[in-house]
């Protein structure tokens, strides 16, 4: 539904559904975060295999994503306490909702760019 403001016949958005976009851009607008969530609807993956799948980013900017996607409940980390460390990657329900999302982000990147 779109409103209109006395002085204009430019449709508007409604102002809930700015904010839910907002939120949502809250969540996804890192620059690697989709290559990440790209990474994690295959299943679990560890932190070098994130690294070696997305070659372009870097261990700090990896590290910054995956650290805020899980503050935002996408995800999950899984320590193993082994020598070296293992971590591992699992999405979340929350995160397993955006693939649907992310595959129409996909098909129009396909038609349009």
């Amino acid at each position: 539904m779109t409103t209109t403001t006395p002085s204009s016949t430019v449709p508007r958005t409604p102002e809930i559904i700015e904010c839910s976009i907002e939120k949502t851009l809250d969540v996804l607008g890192g620059k690697w975060a989709f290559l990440v969530l790209r990474e994690l609807f295959c299943g679990t993956r560890r932190f070098g295999e994130l690294q070696r799948r997305i070659p372009a980013v870097s261990p700090r900017a990896l590290t910054t994503t995956l650290r805020h996607l899980e503050e935002k409940g996408v995800l999950t980390r899984h320590v193993y306490p082994t020598v070296p460390v293992t971590v591992e990657y699992t999405l979340t329900p929350k995160g397993e909702d955006l693939h649907q999302i992310v595959k129409e982000m996909k098909l129009w990147a396909a038609k349009w760019a």
